[in-house]
């Protein structure tokens, strides 16, 4: 499962080797600034749009990679788990869309960093 952790300037996930492997992704770090929203969605596999290009997908069950649809999107969600989705501006992605460990709080911890709480 990925990890986020904020600091002062910017917002860091760090991905598991299998998935950066069979998602052919890599860590991404990105500025708070560039942060335009937070949400959690309810089921982040539901909450996948686009087309898978490139990345692994078990079909209702898990997707990690890079999804193409009207933002290209980072993706790592299991089916039927909450997710956290970022959106972003002016960066490699337009949005992020991943399974966290505590998604609620982790969105208002991120929330707060970008807002200068």
């Amino acid at each position: 499962m990925p990890t986020l952790s904020v600091n002062d300037q910017s917002l860091r996930l760090t991905l598991t080797r299998t998935e950066k492997v069979l998602g052919l992704l890599r860590d991404l770090e990105v500025p708070l600034s560039a942060v335009t929203s937070v949400e959690v969605v309810p089921d982040g596999f539901a909450a996948l749009r686009g087309i898978r290009a490139p990345g692994y997908a078990l079909p209702w069950h898990r997707a990690i990679g890079t999804w193409r649809g009207r933002r290209k999107t980072l993706v790592s969600v299991r089916s039927g788990r909450p997710a956290l989705r970022l959106t972003l501006d002016g960066q490699r992605y337009g949005e992020v869309l991943v399974a966290v460990e505590h998604p609620q709080a982790q969105a208002a911890e991120l929330r707060d960093a970008v807002t200068g709480r």
